[in-house]
């Protein structure tokens, strides 16, 4: 967990379970049948295409996460952050970069759970990926996982502090100063 104010939703996908993830932990995993109908049906704030498979992040729990006051990390493409870009315009889109091709090829070697044709694809589609990151808000550089943590949780701190957001957070505390 982030903080206490921060709460990552689960993304639905159509891929099968890697290794120990779990239905509803990791993600929540879903036929082709089930996702299309969801999709028919508006039941996503966004969904896309990525290396085969499909994700979306459901509207509800997205909806009942913003009207009880709380700030909402996806951990989802760039396909999706752009499209939740243009829903909240106050969305704050963070980019997350390994620090070489070399590292990424390494990574995904390591976690053994891809074949070499998944691995293959994933790193052809990485360049045109990489190639959205100046339309984020924020890039980490994901070199150390301690400092990427610490960088995105000072983006999110710096978020709460802007006038807006403050003046909502601490209502009375304005009213009192004031500044309505």
């Amino acid at each position: 967990e982030l903080d206490a104010q921060a709460h990552r939703a689960i993304s639905h996908t159509t891929r099968a379970p890697r290794g120990q993830e779990k239905h509803g932990r990791e993600y929540f995993f879903a036929s082709e049948q089930e996702f299309d109908a969801m999709v028919a049906s508006n039941a996503f704030i966004e969904w896309a295409h990525v290396h085969g498979n499909r994700y979306g992040t459901s509207r509800k729990a997205i909806e009942e996460r913003i009207s009880q006051g709380a700030d909402i990390v996806l951990e989802i493409d760039f396909q999706g952050a752009l499209q939740i870009k243009k829903a909240f315009a106050n969305a704050v889109l963070v980019f997350v970069l390994p620090p070489s091709w070399e590292e990424l090829r390494a990574r995904l070697e390591r976690r053994g759970e891809d074949s070499a044709e998944v691995i293959e694809r994933r790193l052809s589609n990485a360049a045109h990926e990489m190639a959205q990151a100046e339309k984020f808000d924020f890039v980490i550089i994901n070199e150390l996982f301690e400092r990427a943590l610490f960088d995105l949780k000072a983006i999110m701190h710096a978020q709460r502090l802007k006038y807006v957001a403050q003046r909502r957070a601490r209502a009375d505390t304005f009213a009192s100063l004031h500044l309505t």
